[in-house]
């Protein structure tokens, strides 16, 4: 027997929270956070985390489970949404998957290779390398030992290009040998219905994220990247501190460019994920579309997910 679990993606800024509470208004459903910036405490401003009120709506999960300076793999993600659908299903709810990090989304749906475990020295030995010539020099030297992998990747994508070099250091073998050699493991329990937060103009939805990025300046972001800063374990080779919005803010704070530089640099990196995030998508041939632009798009993700659910009891008051 499967077991259907709802994903509600959509790249950043596409309106996922909203949404989520218009689902939550009709069906008695926990959501699983699907988000490698949303686990860090001390983190809320600039990765839109759900507010106290949003989260009494509904229970949230996979929130505030790291500190800054601990990491969480895409492997620990797949162990611990897996565990909490089970525990949501034997409650009577239905589990809500809801976020932007496609790569947990992959390790859930299509299970993970089989790759070195990480190493925190010779993380460290590449990014004191990087520090010193620049992640773009490190992807040209990628590009010589592992040139497929290079193809793929940006040369300022400094979490992933970090990550190949890495393993090819621990085991002598390039990250596109191993990819090509293991075979995910999937786990076929689970049954996908994904509706997917898709804009019908890219332009409109770059503006959005970067009307998005200006409020959470004021609001506060600022003193947010700050109060990180200070703290002497935090440094750029970390996950937390690399995560979009806050990496420009980081290097505002080092000096190394002014603030209108950082901002104007956050919002275009935001924009990269965004493309990143709908390519993955669109990758997935089984994904129910939903203009993230239309005003009634909540209602239209409502309705579509109704069609797998018609029997499903409304929420219960709380």
């Amino acid at each position: 027997m499967t077991i259907p679990v709802i994903c509600l993606a959509g790249p950043t800024a596409a309106g996922k929270s909203a949404t989520t509470l218009a689902l939550a208004q009709r069906w008695p459903i926990e959501i699983v956070i699907v988000d490698s910036a949303t686990i860090y405490r001390g983190m809320d401003i600039g990765t839109a985390k759900p507010s106290a009120a949003e989260q009494a709506i509904a229970p949230h999960h996979l929130l505030d489970i790291r500190d800054p300076a601990e990491s969480y793999s895409a492997a620990e993600f797949q162990r611990d949404a897996a565990a909490l659908i089970q525990a949501i299903t034997a409650r009577g709810n239905i589990p809500l998957l809801c976020g932007g990090t496609m790569l947990y989304y992959k390790a859930l749906r299509e299970g993970l290779n089989e790759l070195p475990a990480a190493d925190p020295v010779i993380r460290a030995q590449i990014d004191g390398e990087a520090q010193e010539s620049g992640w773009p020099e490190l992807h040209r030297q990628l590009a010589g030992f592992d040139p497929a992998t290079a193809a793929r990747l940006a040369p300022n994508d400094s979490q992933r290009l970090q990550r190949a070099i890495e393993i090819y250091r621990v085991s002598g073998r390039p990250m596109s040998s191993w990819l090509a050699d293991a075979r995910p493991k999937q786990d076929n329990s689970l049954e996908f219905i994904t509706v997917s937060l898709e804009p019908s103009d890219r332009l409109a939805l770059h503006a959005r994220i970067a009307q998005r990025y200006q409020a959470m300046m004021e609001q506060g972001l600022l003193q947010e990247v700050q109060a990180l800063h200070q703290r002497p374990d935090l440094h750029t080779g970390l996950p937390s501190v690399r995560c979009v919005g806050y990496r420009q803010l980081w290097d505002y704070l080092d000096g190394k460019q002014d603030k209108r530089q950082a901002i104007e640099q956050a919002i275009a990196a935001t924009r990269q994920l965004a493309k990143r995030q709908l390519t993955w998508l669109r990758s997935q041939p089984d994904r129910h579309i939903i203009d993230c632009l239309a005003p009634d798009a909540a209602r239209q993700a409502v309705d579509k997910i109704a069609q797998f659910w018609p029997d499903r009891p409304l929420v219960t008051p709380r």
